[in-house]
């Protein structure tokens, strides 16, 4: 059978929990928010895929007695029941709040085809007949929940069905005797297409939908040692236009795992947006757990040589370059090979403020004379701050980035060669972390990380927006048919 889970192309992308997320106990890290017009592509998507689950639902033969004045009782039967056609006109897939989804089918119609016979004393006439079922509604009610493991789940908490007009037309011998009583015969054709229905439904949630939607990542690989925690943190909640369902977003060490140490911001998500399907809204959390894990990983450290400088700069990595400006350290080391080694302070946190992304790294770098047989003597540390600005992008699965770098401040933090100019290494420093540093950080961010989407999803027609303390993305869904 096939699954409503292609026919939920952007119906559950995962989505979070209010437009303004309390701020009680761990706020979510990101967000997606489906709103009517994505509930509205949902609903057309489910129609076609629930005409196919109709046609090849089984419909059972059925038999009964009759009794007709003046001419006794005798017993019909119908068999091989067969849909040969069902045509689905309008569906609506709303919101319930605190509930879930509340899916309705109408204006539909379903057309079946099969054989009759009846037993009447020595008569045993038989024939064929055509069944047309008009005004079919369906609804369906759809419990959105989470188990422990952070995964999403669904079940049909109700089905009903109801046809408004079922007509027989028998055909054969003796076809004139069944319409007698084609009141009692219509009543239980609506009967068994009622049941059978929503006997699909329930069959469909469970073995089709429910593992469809586990599709959606609860981690997700980053590279060789960061992943993102995308479990739920909540049962997902539906409010008047809207479904939305709220994810931890924390990325962090597939080998070991480590505390965060600063909050979740809580992120004021406008209600009013373009017309997209579906939001994520990302907090500064997100960027920021990285920066943690990639900081302790070590990734963020550096350190350079001569030999990394091209022959034509003015300015070398040795104790001569360093005469004009500390001369006592070529009267100690003359003549020697120096290596500037660099770490980031503390992770560089994001900070997300209305048109505008930037952070402040703070590093410290220090000065080695590369001595004989392999030792380093530390000869001077420097602290170095730049306020970076910073650019995201998203595709259709990922989110990336860029770092543009500002203007680099050096300070003297510690001397054994005596008080220099510092200014003078500004050059040689702003060249090894602008054509070194930067690009290396930039090829991890054009990595990106991937976006929470079930199987077969792509996002289009893209924008994105700034704001306080978290990134807002809208697009459009739709499923890549294989």
């Amino acid at each position: 059978m096939r699954s409503w889970a292609g026919a939920l192309p952007s119906l559950l992308l995962g989505l979070q929990l209010t437009s303004t997320l309390p701020a009680l106990g761990a706020n979510p890290g990101l967000v997606a928010r489906i709103t009517d017009k994505g509930l509205d592509y949902a609903a057309k998507e489910m129609l076609s895929v629930l005409q196919t689950e109709l046609h090849e639902i089984m419909l059972p033969d059925f038999s009964g007695d009759f009794k007709i004045k003046h001419m006794g009782s005798g017993h019909y039967e119908f068999s091989r029941l067969d849909i040969q056609n069902c045509k689905l006109n309008s569906a609506a897939l709303k919101p319930f709040p605190d509930r879930g989804l509340s899916l309705t089918i109408s204006d539909s119609s379903i057309g079946v085809h099969g054989r009759w016979k009846v037993r009447k004393g020595f008569l045993k006439p038989r024939g064929s007949f055509d069944l047309d079922v008009k005004g079919i509604t369906i609804a369906v009610g759809l419990l959105l929940d989470s188990d422990p493991l952070g995964r999403p789940t669904v079940t049909a908490s109700s089905c009903e069905s109801q046809i408004r007009d079922v007509e027989v037309d028998i055909s054969g011998n003796l076809g004139w005797l069944l319409n007698l009583f084609h009141n009692q015969i219509e009543s239980k054709f609506r009967r068994v297409l009622e049941s059978k229905i929503c006997e699909m439904v329930q069959k469909s949630v469970t073995s089709d939908l429910q593992p469809y939607l586990q599709t959606l990542p609860v981690t997700a690989k980053i590279d060789s040692f960061a992943g993102i925690d995308y479990s739920l943190m909540g049962t997902p909640r539906a409010s008047t236009q809207m479904l939305d369902v709220m994810f931890k977003g924390e990325i962090f060490n597939l080998n070991q795992r480590s505390p965060v140490t600063f909050l979740t911001p809580v992120m004021n998500i406008p209600e009013e947006h373009s017309p997209r399907m579906v939001y994520f809204a990302i907090s500064d959390y997100v960027f920021n757990t990285a920066s943690q894990v990639y900081h302790e990983a070590g990734y963020l450290n550096f350190s350079f040589t001569d030999d990394m400088i091209p022959p034509d700069f003015h300015i070398r990595l040795t104790t001569k370059s360093f005469r004009p400006f500390a001369p006592r350290l070529v009267r100690l080391y003359p003549n020697m090979n120096m290596e500037l080694q660099g770490t980031v302070v503390s992770p560089p946190l994001l900070t997300f403020s209305p048109g505008n992304l930037s952070l402040t790294p703070q590093m410290e770098m220090e000065a080695f004379v590369l001595l004989p047989d392999s030792i380093k003597k530390s000869v001077f540390r420097l602290g170095v701050a730049t306020n970076v600005s910073a650019i995201m992008s998203f595709n259709t699965n990922k989110i990336t980035g860029l770092l543009q770098p500002g203007k680099l401040q050096l300070e003297l933090k510690e001397s054994k060669v005596g008080m220099f100019n510092v200014d003078l290494l500004e050059a040689l420093i702003n060249y090894y972390i602008l054509n070194n540093l930067y690009p290396k950080v930039n090829e991890k961010l054009a990595e990106g990380f991937p976006l929470p989407l079930l199987k077969h999803m792509q996002l289009y027609d893209l924008a994105l927006q700034i704001h306080k303390d978290f990134l807002l993305l809208g697009a459009n869904v739709q499923k890549v048919r294989d």
